[in-house]
């Protein structure tokens, strides 16, 4: 099994790489790659933690080798939203990277499954879509948005509400991975726990929000860089099982899925050999529920809208 990091020596990528290091199965080759000279002595670092995982560090121009028979490519290259900046402005920074790095993808390594991090996913994923397209590669099955972040942040605050255990707890989250795209089914978790209007309202808005708390917690020194590093290394280790043929492998991500809400959308999938392999339903909804998918569909279809012309 291949692993390959695309700015791994970024914040995210750095920590993503040390988790991978310590998680992946036994034997795996984990490749890092970043433009910054320091990649190769990124890896060496890693190198000395005793796993059996096996791990090279390549920059620059070392592209193509750090891709080759990659089982699967994370990307997490780009820049990272400061105090002040919204999605759309960061959108104009990492468009562009995340097109020369698909690109590369395409030309190397066409069959990987395709981890994306970069923001803003949900402008970004048609980015990627639109240029695996151009390049007569696209498999919608092999191409993902990691929104597990939104998820394990659903966890932990349902559970600092409730005093559970937040490791017991798997709250769905489907839409986009933006402010009001973001809807945790908390309806779902009804069984469970019960929960007041003002607690759904509340809970809906703190996780919608996560993002921007620790931006501005940062004051400048960064976005959510290791709660996301958890959060892709579970959403990997997740693909890799179903690459190894564990069945029922159920994970909720962005990707081009069955158009019932918006072209793409985060949904339960069901993962195995190829990816993807069933577009699970979304299930039950409240009337809350279903009003915030209502209140946030031009806003998705806008922020998709935006990814698709950057390629045109």
């Amino acid at each position: 099994m291949k692993v390959t990091v695309l700015g791994a020596a970024g914040a995210i990528g750095q920590s993503l790489s040390l988790l991978l290091k310590m998680n992946l199965p036994n034997n795996s080759d984990l490749s890092l790659y970043d433009v910054s000279t320091a990649t190769p002595g990124i890896a060496l670092d890693l190198s000395h933690i005793p796993t059996s995982v096996k791990i090279n560090g390549f920059h620059s121009v070392q592209i193509e080798e750090a891709l080759s028979n990659s089982n699967i490519v994370l990307i997490s290259a780009g820049f990272a939203r400061k105090p002040g900046m919204d999605r759309s402005d960061l959108f104009i920074y990492n468009a562009k990277i995340i097109q020369s790095l698909i690109e590369e993808i395409a030309t190397y390594t066409p069959n990987a499954l395709i981890g994306i991090i970069t923001n803003p996913i949900n402008s970004i994923i048609p980015v990627a879509a639109s240029v695996l397209k151009k390049a007569g590669v696209y498999n919608r099955s092999k191409l993902f948005g990691i929104t597990t972040l939104d998820i394990i942040r659903s966890n932990t605050f349902v559970a600092k509400l409730k005093q559970k255990n937040p490791e017991k707890i798997n709250t769905p989250v489907i839409g986009g991975h933006s402010g009001i795209t973001i809807l945790p089914l908390l309806s779902q978790l009804t069984q469970d726990y019960c929960f007041s209007e003002k607690e759904i309202y509340d809970l809906t808005k703190q996780i919608q929000n996560a993002g921007n708390a620790v931006l501005e917690a940062k004051a400048g020194g960064g976005s959510a860089t290791l709660a996301m590093s958890v959060a892709a290394t579970r959403f990997t280790l997740s693909l890799i099982r179903g690459l190894e043929g564990e069945k029922n492998i159920i994970e909720y991500a962005y990707v081009e899925g069955n158009e019932e809400y918006a072209r793409f959308f985060s949904q339960p999938l069901l993962l195995g050999k190829s990816g993807i392999i069933e577009y699970r339903s979304i299930g039950y909804l409240s009337n809350f529920e279903k009003n915030m998918i209502n209140n946030m569909l031009q806003t998705l279809n806008n922020d998709i809208s935006l990814g698709e012309k950057f390629i045109e």
